[in-house]
């Protein structure tokens, strides 16, 4: 047994569940988010913007050009600043609180129903470490918001924060939590679930051997193509969540409900076809990046969950 422990020292720089483990997903949570949002800020202000004036921005190309030749290049990266503070936030609580969750639901349940009610424990782990996530990025996506779709308003942070927090107090900064909730925790649950569920049927039905036979880059290749399928998934569920917090965020004194019912069923479609290439991409570079962040600070990853030998016992399926 002493042997055994010592062969994990070796090998892990940390304890599966350990402080440390989870400070370090964490890091790995911060620089899956905020790196991926960051560079596809271009393209998440040409959609904003379409979602919010549809009549001027006519499609993603549309918007593009509309954008550069009013604002140049450089304003293509506006909202940069909030997107990467917001996002970097919203990546140490998503990874890092899913983590704890997940092993915490984990042991209430017990190693047998952990199995058989994996799904949902993945489920749950993701929309609790979503619902406090969000209020930590809620501020710095209004702010986002209200630069990249409110011409004249604010070009940077610096410029928007006091504005806002004059304008509407503390309000202005929480008023969109409950829609990010709408929008973000379906997708969350979707992004892990759909994540996890999708590794093990890639290394059970596509890769020809266990996964620890397969090296890191292998291991990683996988993490990628998984990442991407769950992201398909994601941007499908929470698109019609994301029309509303555009058009809300733009609009005074407009409620969620109202937004709805004026979008209508076609309204909020629209855009889809550019979020579905965005979510999924950024899906994929978030699980690429985070898995890699634990290989590179040799962090404990366990493989897809197995049956437990006493589940399989109860079940007959042992000699």
């Amino acid at each position: 047994y002493h042997g055994v422990s010592l062969f994990f020292a070796a090998e892990y720089s940390c304890e599966y569940g350990s402080l440390k483990f989870y400070a370090l997903c964490g890091v790995g949570g911060v620089l899956s988010c905020g790196l991926t949002h960051t560079g596809v800020v271009p393209l998440d202000l040409v959609k904003c913007r379409m979602q919010v004036d549809p009549q001027k921005y006519k499609s993603i190309f549309n918007g593009f050009s509309v954008t550069i030749n009013e604002d140049g290049v450089r304003g293509l990266a506006k909202g940069w600043a909030p997107t990467f503070i917001g996002y970097s936030m919203q990546g140490l609580c998503k990874f890092g609180f899913y983590e704890v969750f997940k092993i915490l639901y984990g042991n209430m349940l017990g190693e047998e129903n952990a199995y058989l009610w994996r799904t949902s424990l993945y489920l749950a782990a993701s929309a609790s470490a979503e619902f406090f996530a969000d209020i930590a990025l809620a501020p710095m996506e209004a702010a986002k918001v209200r630069i990249q779709t409110q011409p004249g308003y604010a070009n940077t942070l610096r410029q928007a924060l006091p504005k806002m927090f004059a304008e509407e107090g503390i309000w202005a900064f929480y008023k969109g939590v409950a829609p990010l909730w709408m929008r973000q925790i379906p997708y969350t649950m979707m992004k892990f679930a759909c994540f996890e569920r999708t590794v093990e049927a890639l290394y059970k039905y596509v890769v020809p051997k266990p996964r620890s036979e397969c090296t890191k880059g292998e291991q990683l290749v996988v993490t990628f193509v998984a990442g991407y399928i769950a992201g398909v998934f994601c941007a499908i569920v929470s698109h019609p969540a994301d029309s509303v917090v555009s058009v809300l965020n733009k609009e005074k004194g407009s409620s969620a409900s109202q937004v709805l019912m004026r979008l209508g069923f076609k309204g909020v479609w629209k855009g889809l076809f550019a979020r579905i290439i965005m979510i999924g991409t950024l899906t994929a570079l978030q699980w690429f990046i985070y898995d890699s962040v634990k290989v590179y600070f040799r962090l404990p990853r366990p493989p897809p969950p197995e049956m437990p030998e006493s589940l399989k016992k109860k079940l007959g399926l042992t000699e």
